[in-house]
């Protein structure tokens, strides 16, 4: 993955890397970090358990490793019903996590936005 820390005119962290999506993701409100378990979507924050009804993904971010398919990833903003707010990450491929690639699959509601800070 890119390891520069790029910025735009805002003097803000853009979306080359992983570690800047998050920090701005996390000046957003996301800051609970998500896994995929077998029954659903676990928080790390608060223990609750979700299912793929009860989750939308606001926006997902991928990351292209420049010479190893090890390095690819992709990152998804979520929001539960409850208003908890926080992200899963997810190798990218071949590497990728079943179980966060089983829980995605089904989640109807998926959008794809620009980040409010990143210039387009």
């Amino acid at each position: 993955m890119k390891m520069k820390n790029f910025k735009n005119d805002n003097n803000k962290e853009d979306l080359r890397t992983l570690a800047s999506c998050l920090n701005l993701l996390a000046e957003d409100g996301y800051v609970t970090q998500f896994k995929a378990i077998k029954n659903g979507l676990k928080s790390l924050g608060t223990g609750k358990v979700y299912q793929k009804e009860n989750v939308k993904i606001d926006s997902f971010y991928r990351f292209e490793g420049e010479s190893d398919p090890s390095d690819n990833a992709i990152l998804y903003a979520i929001e539960t019903d409850t208003g908890e707010k926080g992200t899963l990450t997810d190798a990218y491929g071949l590497y990728s996590d079943p179980d966060v690639s089983d829980f995605v699959k089904d989640i109807h509601n998926i959008e794809k936005r620009a980040h409010k800070d990143v210039k387009g």
